[in-house]
């Protein structure tokens, strides 16, 4: 897992920046119910995406468990980002219209804990608002995937939607509305692959030792239009809602 203290500083830049975050901030507001109140994105990291969703009659707040990231969401929410533990929310029970979790389950091996504790802050009626089978968006059938995804495995990914939907129903939380969003200026380039591919960052789904690492980089390598982006991914919001 990245260090999100470090990546602060430069995280907006290299993760599609304002086209992203605008994409997903519309994506999320189109499954949260017209009369929501309070609305907490969870792992709110720079509060690029907090900032956005906005809504009239709509109070948002950002939480993220890393004091570099809250710093920089506390300037765009101000007195609205808190540094907090997605699994020990700072807040009492049934409290929530809302909560979101945008790019957060992929990377955490306690998806389901976070599922827990956002049906625990939702009041009756509310919805959580989560990315699902983030790391499958990312084939966008180039050929940059032709080569990774023999590779591929989904088996590992702690927020397959079937894990997903199966924590929300044991904690009170029913299947909802879904939708998709378009990750600008994610698409994959052959050479940031490699890249990205040695220095581990694809860890949830590949397993290969460090033989097979060196095999797909030549593989890659040998790619046509070294730094031309493939398509950017469409990732999948799943909604669950809490019955009353």
């Amino acid at each position: 897992m990245l260090d999100y203290e470090a990546e602060a500083a430069h995280y907006d830049r290299t993760r599609g920046g304002v086209p992203r975050a605008e994409a997903a901030a519309e994506a999320v507001l189109r499954l949260v119910p017209p009369g929501a109140r309070t609305l907490l994105d969870l792992a709110c990291g720079t509060g690029l995406v907090t900032e956005r969703l906005v809504r009239p009659g709509l109070r948002v707040y950002g939480a993220d468990a890393a004091h570099a990231m809250v710093r920089v969401a506390a300037g765009r929410a101000p007195g609205r980002a808190v540094r907090a533990d997605a699994r020990r929310l700072p807040l009492p029970d049934a409290s929530l219209d809302a909560v979101a979790a945008v790019w957060l389950l992929h990377l955490v091996p306690f998806a389901t804990d976070i599922v827990a504790e956002a049906a625990r802050v939702l009041r009756p009626g509310g919805v959580l608002v989560v990315t699902v089978d983030k790391d499958a968006a990312h084939d966008v059938g180039s050929d940059v995937d032709a080569i990774l995804r023999p590779h591929r495995s989904a088996g590992a990914a702690s927020d397959r939607v079937d894990l997903i939907t199966a924590s929300a129903a044991a904690h009170g939380l029913h299947p909802g509305p879904g939708t998709r969003f378009t990750g600008h200026g994610q698409g994959s380039t052959p050479r940031d692959t490699v890249r990205k591919l040695r220095a581990g960052y694809f860890a949830s789904w590949f397993t290969g030792d460090p033989a097979a690492t060196e095999t797909l980089a030549a593989a890659l390598a040998a790619l046509p239009d070294q730094d031309r982006r493939r398509p950017d991914p469409r990732y999948r919001l799943a909604s669950f809602v809490r019955r009353g």
